[in-house]
């Protein structure tokens, strides 16, 4: 992405087939143990809540929520390593916030693992509070790293 478009506004919008390859691009970018391609077309295939923010025509980021009985789970956000650091990820949780409490959840679940920094203080600064931890959750590079899971409380909008 040039310069000059990364000062262009970022659109939010529903996450297409033809995403899918720039969607796991940054996946690769942001994780070690990435999601493959077909996790995210099975996500759209069962009709999970998949935004992708683009910019200039350029996919920079993208999440992915399960809505369902009252609560929602955050699965999955990142962003493209030219778009982090602006405020991008920001918009995109509050804009996923905003879905989920127009769909009436109490609740908002997530995990992330206790090494990523930038995304704890982003949940953090969006209201999340730390509710436990699942040990060995996720593959890491010499075994394994616990996740912490993390909740924000929503006052759903009926």
């Amino acid at each position: 992405m040039s310069a000059e478009a990364r000062y262009l506004p970022a659109i939010i919008r529903e996450m297409r087939q033809t995403d899918l390859a720039a969607v796991a691009s940054i996946e690769r970018s942001a994780y070690d143990y990435p999601w493959s391609p077909g996790i995210f077309r099975d996500c759209l295939l069962a009709g999970y809540t998949s935004l992708v923010l683009e910019q200039a025509g350029v996919v920079i980021g993208y999440g992915l929520m399960s809505v369902a009985a009252g609560e929602a789970h955050l699965l999955n956000l990142a962003l493209a390593p030219l778009a982090r650091g602006q405020g991008h990820g920001r918009r995109l949780l509050d804009h996923m916030l905003d879905l989920a409490q127009g769909a009436g959840v109490e609740s908002l679940y997530l995990e992330v693992r206790p090494s990523n920094r930038a995304a704890l203080d982003l949940y953090h600064g969006a209201g999340f509070e730390v509710i436990g931890r699942r040990r060995a959750y996720y593959r890491a590079i010499g075994g394994t790293e616990d996740a912490v899971v993390l909740v924000r409380r929503l006052r759903p909008r009926r």
